[in-house]
């Protein structure tokens, strides 16, 4: 099993560094400047999941102290 853990990581290290050498994309998005409202969209959708699990962290808090009490 470890063998086949081995080659498959390996092949994923070799493949992803040969797909981020090539960087076409990246120039094109950085001189149409479309690169700041992809990051701007990430960094959204990352605050969005964020304030949403600290959310439900506080509501669960509260219904486990309820049932606590109860």
């Amino acid at each position: 099993m470890k063998p086949n853990l081995f080659l498959t990581l390996s092949l994923f290290f070799l493949l992803t560094e040969s797909i981020l050498a090539q960087g076409g994309a990246d120039d094109f998005m950085r001189s149409t400047g479309k690169i700041y409202s992809v990051v701007a969209v990430v960094l959204i959708l990352f605050l969005v999941i964020v304030v949403f699990l600290f959310r439900l962290d506080s509501k669960i808090n509260k219904l486990e102290k309820q049932i606590h009490n109860e």
